[in-house]
């Protein structure tokens, strides 16, 4: 495993060293920069390929949280405050994790290795050549076996992933984009805006409509050729 690739941020300069000092002491982790603010952390996100954010919240500007929601693309964040009345918009952001100021080594360290596993068990987002992902739900790391995809509903900011094997679709806050370069094709494609379907999994096609395990998703007239294609049919007027 390839070392992960932090960033520490706070603005008090006491705080900053001490976090600091806390993640060069983690032999898998590798500190990148330091940053004392928000723009100032964008402008290492925009440079470097960071995988872990150690921010605290209430920062001058933006804050933690308000930081982390203008962000299109972000890597994994650990807040690190004073403040413990966030710790529920924290975990509603997905965050790794949430400490308390002032943090005990320990308590860092178990932080520091739920990264760790995280990052173990979740591929990059790149073509996958794993029969399975890790998104966080419910408070939890979610295994999605790909196998098991049928479609995948798009909602803004958040996907509904929906298999063969969860009784209720595993909602995640993630982009189809991501998505669509996370999983294979041809045996993924997106078929509109809002959906990606399992190829495999289309049962019928009727106008602009596929059928997959009985339910009807509506496709874009855009990908009408490549969904042809890919499905090796005769399209009939």
């Amino acid at each position: 495993m390839n070392k992960i690739r932090c960033v520490a941020v706070d603005d008090e300069p006491l705080a900053l060293e001490l976090l600091a000092d806390n993640i060069r002491k983690v032999p898998y982790l590798e500190l990148v920069a330091t940053c004392e603010d928000a723009l100032e952390t964008l402008e290492v996100l925009q440079k470097e390929a960071i995988d872990l954010v150690f921010m605290d919240i209430q920062m001058p500007g933006l804050t933690g949280t308000q930081f982390l929601k203008s962000l299109q693309q972000r890597p994994q964040v650990i807040f690190v405050t004073a403040y413990e009345q966030y710790a529920l918009e924290g975990f509603n952001l997905n965050v790794l994790d949430y400490l308390l100021k002032p943090v005990p080594l320990t308590r860092f360290l178990q932080a520091a290795e739920k990264a760790k596993e995280y990052f173990a068990r979740t591929p990059s987002m790149g073509p996958s050549q794993e029969e399975h992902f890790f998104v966080h739900a419910d408070y939890s790391l979610v295994k999605i076996q790909i196998p098991t995809i049928l479609y995948i509903e798009g909602l803004k900011d958040y996907v509904k992933i929906h298999t063969t094997v969860h009784a209720r679709p595993v909602i995640t806050r993630m982009t189809l984009k991501n998505l669509e370069e996370l999983l294979p094709a041809p045996a993924f494609m997106r078929v509109h805006r809002s959906y990606i379907v399992a190829t495999e999994r289309v049962d019928a096609i009727r106008k602009l409509k596929l059928t997959v395990a009985g339910n009807s998703i509506p496709m874009s007239e855009q990908y009408v050729p490549q969904i042809y294609e890919t499905l090796q049919v005769n399209k009939h007027e």
